[in-house]
């Protein structure tokens, strides 16, 4: 038994405030018109990978992101009276609350399940039958699944929309949108047709392309800037950085990529540094890159920002997370509003 008293205890706790840092997703908005029509499309539709969505729709989302994230009180709740169907078969914390939260702020319901053993599939149930009863039961499905064909094996069956929340190796692509819309708070000229030479950026994403589904997803998206970016540098050892085809694939639509496995001799010109440690391979994860660090020491270029899918371990240090690099909170913060507004363009009634 604990009989310490805690003295935060005896303090009342103080709520934030809740437009500190609105200036970012306010001025993201005021330079991006707003054209409902290009997100028409995703209506009634699965989200299973980044190549699925446009340039337009990207912005888009970033932009109807910003617009919950500068709304404290929702005026009306689209979901009211429709159930999300919650099925994380990984563990989760960022990913799962941030559907959970969104679908409640929303006004719909939401089921879980959290463990597959407690599920007919452990008694041999096929994934088609699964989806059959999906269908029946909610509205929308979010999966994270570490089998990578699960989510393809339920689309041939669902008559409801399902959103990959992570298969595997294979995908995460809300998480790499709510990359992109982090990117476009800090630098809302990322998103220009003709961005200004010096507002340009150059990336570092640390990790293994072919092997992390959060940094696949990412380069999908990436894609889509191209003009906006100076060089994508691939900080890693491995021998084969790159699934077959990816590498030709990302350069052909205006990439320029680069790789090394030095990654202090780039921090000085990098301006966005991705960092992640983890990939889920079968029913456990494997660390890669472990030797890649970043803390207060690393020469990190003045202004430039950190981001990381979260949950990180010791390759991201808890000594920047008071300093103007810290950008890895206000990336998950803005998952939610990333996820609202894939939401609202997905389920339309």
């Amino acid at each position: 038994m604990v009989d310490k008293t805690h003295p935060k205890l005896d303090e009342r706790i103080e709520p934030g405030n809740w437009t500190d840092g609105l200036d970012m997703p306010m001025s993201l908005m005021d330079q991006i018109p707003e054209d409902p029509a290009s997100l028409a499309d995703l209506a009634n539709r699965s989200v299973v990978s980044g190549k699925q969505f446009s340039r337009e729709q990207a912005i888009q989302l970033c932009r109807l992101a910003a617009k919950f994230e500068t709304t404290q009180t929702m005026g009306q709740f689209p979901l009211t009276g429709k159930i999300l169907i919650s099925a994380f078969y990984e563990p989760s914390t960022r990913t799962r609350l941030s559907f959970e939260s969104v679908w409640h702020r929303l006004g719909g319901d939401v089921i879980s399940i959290t463990d597959p053993s407690t599920t007919g599939v452990a008694k041999g149930e096929s994934l088609h039958d699964v989806a059959e009863m999906m269908s029946h039961y909610g509205d929308v499905v979010v999966l994270r699944d570490s089998n990578e064909e699960a989510i393809y094996e339920m689309l041939d069956v669902l008559r409801i929309p399902i959103i990959n929340a992570g298969n595997g190796t294979d995908e995460h692509p809300t998480q790499a949108l709510a990359d992109i819309y982090a990117i476009a708070k800090w630098r809302p000229e990322f998103l220009m047709d003709n961005p200004p030479a010096d507002k340009k950026i150059r990336i570092c994403v640390i990790g293994v392309p072919g092997r992390m589904r959060t940094v696949r997803s990412l380069l999908s998206f990436l894609a889509l800037f191209s003009p906006a970016i100076k060089e994508v540098v691939i900080i890693c050892n491995a021998d084969q950085p790159f699934s077959k085809g990816q590498k030709e694939e990302l350069e052909e639509a205006g990439l320029k990529l680069r790789v090394t496995a030095d990654l202090d001799a780039q921090l000085p010109d990098t301006d966005v540094v991705y960092i992640n440690a983890i990939a889920w391979v079968g029913d456990s994860y494997e660390e890669l890159g472990t030797e890649y660090r970043l803390n207060d020491s690393s020469p990190l270029k003045d202004g430039s920002i950190i981001l990381h899918p979260l949950a990180r371990g010791e390759e991201l240090a808890t000594d920047l997370d008071n300093t103007e690099h810290n950008w890895y909170f206000a990336q998950a913060r803005g998952a939610v509003y990333v996820r609202m507004a894939i939401m609202t363009s997905l389920v339309r009634f």
